[in-house]
């Protein structure tokens, strides 16, 4: 990929059309982009040329025309991917991988990519919802998202930095550097851990019953349970040392407050919702003043 080469002159290739690569190929094009576009399922790249998210379908042996290839799959699915078609990516093409985990992919990509003579970026676009597939995919779907960027420690700041200001082109508001570890220890808590605690709740056998009984908060615990389950499952178990050590601290969580429930401790109770208002008030406090510092 050359530096000098203006974005809007590239070829951008899209393997994946779900939600988030689906949302990257409508993003891109927006903007005059050249998208190409690959997916397993041909009713997936009819719809995407259908509704202009791409202008061609991309074929693993087009590869090559690429400048910059980004990889919606699976983990492991991505991984395999690149594999296959790697003797195929050209020596200025920017390889950036969209998983949900990094250490599962940063590390096999890396030597694939030094290997074959091209550059590989990882990335986590931390944008989404419950639904998946190309039919939920917009344009807009990354406006004020956080934007992940795991480069090692050999990659060029020059693309660090093209590669930045192109996904602050489609919408993202920040862009935040990382180590593949740093990440994945952080999503744990931030994205798997929610994800955990959604379906947890929802398997309350009482929660059928909750017609006439629920407001906002029930909706708000329960959303991200409706998600796709072979998905999560592998980033769950790609992540299993961080994640389970999430869980086991918030089980010790739940279990302070079930026995200050139980043994009717009013001021451990009362203690335990404070210091977590405050906790709350005080990640609120950071994000706003983050949200001063951008504009």
């Amino acid at each position: 990929m050359q530096t000098d080469k203006k974005r809007e002159n590239l070829t951008i290739g899209v393997v994946g059309l779900g939600l988030i690569g689906g949302s990257m190929a409508r993003a891109a094009s927006a903007l005059g982009r050249h998208v190409l576009g690959f997916d397993k399922d041909p009713a997936v790249i009819e719809q995407a040329l259908l509704h202009g998210a791409i202008e061609e379908a991309l074929s693993p042996d087009q590869i090559s025309r690429c400048d910059l290839l980004l990889v919606a799959l699976y983990p492991q699915a991505a991984v395999d991917f690149l594999t296959g078609c790697a003797e195929k990516i050209g020596p200025d093409c920017l390889v950036v991988d969209l998983c949900g985990v990094k250490r599962a992919v940063c590390g096999p990509l890396e030597r694939l990519a030094r290997r074959h003579g091209f550059l590989y970026l990882g990335g986590h676009p931390m944008a989404g919802m419950e639904k998946s597939g190309f039919a939920f995919s917009r344009k807009d779907l990354f406006q004020g998202a956080s934007m992940i960027l795991t480069p090692a420690e050999d990659f060029p700041q020059d693309k660090l930095d093209w590669a930045s200001e192109f996904f602050l082109s489609l919408g993202f508001s920040r862009m935040q550097r990382s180590t593949p570890e740093e990440h994945d220890r952080m999503i744990a808590l931030t994205s798997q851990l929610a994800h955990v605690i959604s379906c947890a709740y929802i398997g309350s056998p009482a929660a059928l019953g909750f017609l006439g009984f629920s407001a906002g908060s029930f909706q708000d615990m329960t959303r991200v349970a409706r998600l796709n389950e072979t998905m999560w499952t592998e980033l769950f178990l790609d992540n299993a040392d961080y994640l389970a050590d999430e869980i086991d601290s918030m089980a010790q969580r739940l279990t302070e407050y079930c026995q200050a429930v139980r043994q009717g401790q009013r001021e451990k109770l009362f203690d335990l919702l404070r210091q977590s208002r405050l906790r709350k008030e005080a990640t609120d406090e950071q994000k706003q003043k983050a949200n001063e510092v951008k504009a």
